[in-house]
């Protein structure tokens, strides 16, 4: 059974809107008591937060799937419907968020770091948050915005300062279990670490973790054996230490050999090359191994390395080791520039910026991109006359009628806001604040003559001034006819 994961894609939805509500106050000998219809609640965020306690991947490998909570949709009497509840998932420390295309969008270090992946949508107003001194009862209400919907893939690097890199059956989990308190698998034969192991060691005033990491083959970096799983758990190391076997009885195999090897696999992964190496020649206490280990000293130190005879056995040699380790961690730490704090940047918008962008298509259409318009676009419902009506208003107000007749669109050509397509008719979005109607219709909407010219409309109001009183048919406020 699968115990440690350190990658996983997570398919995640965040919590829907709900829906505002259209309700109109009705109570005896109030005949005209308005709108009170609530507003929808906010759909629930997926956040990623590091836990110090989880150390694994493992539960998002059975259950990838991941949802929040939708917000609950208005009511009459001015209720409003209940936020969706944020759901919060734990991640191990050293967890990165990305895309599945590989476009980094968190690197979580640190207990309590907290990382909002998909957001929750809004809530939509009801008719009475709506309503205002010229649309006194709208028929019509905003819906839920649906929440953000996302793939991501976690990978965990895990955070140590000092890594142990070598072939199998080098004797890295032999040696991480000396000098710390961690009690990886050990046996003789190769592979038997599948999964990194981290332990701290404490020397004097001195505290390092480690990373055993699963044993290197020739070809790992690019897929061979385990390597390419796990090389990206040196990442985070502050120093690479050797383990090399000075007793192995395979043919071929030296330790100048492995060194060269393994300095090959690093190189080809990439990015270690400026982190500061030890050389532990382990198995010393067989007589092989200390023989073989006196032999090639010489040429290691001819490299710069610093040599360290060593003995997961006997413990021979790990005092000065764990000692070179915890030197060169702090020279590393104190290298490394302390965290200023963190500084919130206000960057206003430029004065020219209209919150959106009008790019014409090759197919003759044009696709308006923008936070707001394609927000108000999601909450529109379009079985609702008055409320397509609203769109417009916004939308003219906002100044996408304008950018598109300077873009060059014509009437009929095809305008893309969002998920929805629109035959774009100009005339029928006067930027008008409110048009008489019934509840739930917009006369601008209704099919009409073409408008005539201004001489033609001067003409017809001059002989409507001419005709007899009684031959002119009364009319309503609203514009249309009395019965």
């Amino acid at each position: 059974m699968t115990t440690f994961v350190d990658r996983v894609v997570l398919h995640l939805q965040a919590g829907d809107g709900g829906h505002g509500c259209v309700s109109i106050h009705r109570e005896k000998f109030k005949p005209f008591g308005g709108p009170d219809g609530g507003n929808g609640g906010h759909g629930g965020s997926v956040s990623l937060v590091v836990d110090p306690q989880v150390h694994t991947l493992l539960d998002f490998h059975f259950r990838p799937h991941v949802k929040a909570e939708n917000g609950r949709g208005g009511a009459g009497s001015n209720r409003d419907g209940g936020n969706g509840a944020d759901l919060v998932l734990k991640v191990p420390d050293g967890t990165v968020v990305q895309t599945t295309d590989g476009t980094v969008l968190a690197d979580m270090v640190g207990a309590g770091t907290t990382f909002e992946v998909a957001r929750g949508g809004r809530g939509g107003r009801g008719n009475a948050s709506l309503a205002n001194a010229r649309r006194k009862a709208p028929g019509f209400a905003e819906l839920g915005e649906p929440g953000e919907q996302l793939d991501v893939v976690l990978e965990l690097k895990s955070v140590a300062d000092v890594g142990l890199v070598g072939f199998p059956s080098a004797g890295k989990s032999s040696l991480i279990s000396v000098i710390s308190a961690a009690k990886p698998k050990i046996a003789d034969y190769p592979f038997t670490t599948l999964v990194p192991n981290l332990g701290v060691v404490r020397l004097d005033n001195h505290t390092f973790t480690v990373a055993d990491v699963p044993g290197l083959i020739p070809g790992a970096a690019t897929g061979k054996g385990l390597g390419l799983e796990f090389l990206r758990h040196v990442e985070r190391c502050a120093v690479l230490v050797h383990v090399v076997d000075t007793a192995t009885l395979e043919p071929g195999r030296d330790p100048l050999a492995d060194i060269d090897t393994i300095e090959a696999e690093l190189a080809e992964y990439g990015g270690l090359a400026d982190r500061p190496r030890l050389v532990a020649l382990n198995k010393v206490d067989v007589p092989d191994g200390r023989d073989l280990a006196e032999i090639v000293r010489p040429d290691l130190e001819a490299r710069d390395l610093r040599v360290f005879e060593v003995s997961a056995a006997t413990r021979e040699g790990l005092k000065e080791l764990t000692y070179a380790m915890a030197e060169l961690v702090e020279q590393s730490r104190a290298a490394t520039p302390s965290a200023e704090p963190t500084r919130v940047v206000i960057r206003p918008k430029a004065v020219d910026d209209a919150g959106f962008t009008i790019e014409a298509e090759a197919d003759g259409s044009y696709t308006v991109r923008g936070t707001r318009p394609q927000r108000w676009v999601r909450q529109t419902n379009f079985d609702n006359d008055e409320a397509v009506g609203y769109l417009a208003d916004r939308l003219a107000r906002l100044g996408v009628e304008e950018q598109l007749v300077k873009a060059g669109a014509q009437p009929g050509d095809l305008v893309r806001i969002a998920e929805r397509e629109f035959d774009w008719q100009p005339t029928l979005y006067a930027g008008a604040e409110f048009v008489p109607g019934a509840r739930g219709r917009d006369v601008r909407l209704e099919e009409k003559p073409t408008r005539a010219s201004a001489a033609e409309r001067l003409a017809a109001r001059k002989a409507r001034r001419q005709r007899p009183a009684d031959e002119i048919a009364p009319t309503s406020d609203d514009g249309n006819d009395a019965e």
